[in-house]
């Protein structure tokens, strides 16, 4: 009988990462490129290169021009950037962001920007005018029954 999928050494769909690193420390640029491959991970995608910018220039850079290259490959699913600041200044990102989409792949951000937060308010009987502020994340579980 066959193992079930879950237990075959089947891999995710191709993604490529990029990172633009302009005077950033190799400690730095490690702990990115580490990012790319844990997010890559748990998502069970599989990440097959990274391409990193190291200067600040323009929208066409020798690390662009090769993952603009890749997403050719068949097979190639997405670009998996840290947050969308990696695609530059937002006069060069944004046209870099429309032929990543183009080009047909998918754009993953690992930090994803940032909503605007609708404006407090409280309980209309609150004396103080303040409500309570909720946590955004789920409660913690308790270790004992109460």
């Amino acid at each position: 009988m066959e193992p079930l999928t879950e237990h075959r050494g089947v891999s995710g769909p191709v993604v490529y990462g990029f990172l633009r690193l302009v005077r950033v420390s190799r400690a730095r640029q490690d702990a990115l490129h580490d990012v790319l491959a844990e997010y890559c991970h748990r998502h069970e995608l599989a990440l097959h290169g990274v391409f990193t910018e190291r200067t600040a220039g323009t929208e066409r850079s020798a690390a662009f021009t090769g993952l603009l290259d890749v997403l050719d490959l068949h097979g190639t699913y997405g670009v998996v950037l840290p947050a969308l600041s990696h695609l530059g200044p937002k006069a060069i990102a944004a046209p870099r962001q429309a032929r990543i989409t183009t080009a047909g792949a998918r754009l993953l951000l690992v930090r994803s920007p940032r909503a605007p937060r609708p404006a407090a308010s409280g309980p209309a009987g609150s004396p103080s005018g303040r409500g309570r502020r909720r946590s955004p994340g789920p409660a913690p579980a308790l270790d004992h029954d109460t």
